[in-house]
């Protein structure tokens, strides 16, 4: 999933931990992440904690998405600052299931919380993108012949 998730990349997020129902996952802040008062955009403070939520519900083939979240924000950080997402499954029945994410700072300080419900759909995860850096992968020419 992750390597085909360019929003992520672009973020300069950093999957620290990937088990099945739980993930680890970290991001530092940068100037271009701060809002009008500049402190860390409660978007990307989402973002981040809604990247972690992924990684732990889909533990097999099928795709698993949210089916909602709420956030509560705790402490304001900004540029320089690291936050780290820890995300822990609580329960999955059936197609449902309730997550828990913490997101922290550098010192280990709480900057939010986030509850998070996944539903499994019985769609399958598209096929991963071509990686550029292998040798065996297909450049743009060489697919258009």
């Amino acid at each position: 999933m992750m390597r085909n998730d360019r929003a992520s990349a672009m973020l300069g997020m950093v999957v620290e931990h990937d088990a099945p129902g739980e993930s680890r996952v970290s991001m530092t802040v940068r100037d271009d992440m701060l809002n009008g008062f500049a402190i860390t955009h409660g978007g990307l403070v989402f973002t981040l904690a809604d990247t972690a939520f992924a990684i732990a519900c889909n533990e097999d083939e099928r795709v698993t998405v949210a089916g909602g979240a709420d956030i509560t924000f705790l402490k304001s950080t900004t540029a320089g600052q690291t936050l780290t997402a820890t995300a822990q499954r609580r329960a999955r029945s059936g197609r449902t299931g309730l997550y828990d994410i913490r997101v922290t700072d550098e010192t280990g300080d709480l900057v939010a919380e986030v509850r998070g419900r996944s539903i499994t759909t019985d769609r399958r995860p598209p096929a991963p993108a071509p990686d550029p850096e292998r040798d065996d992968a297909l450049s743009t020419t060489e697919v258009s012949r």
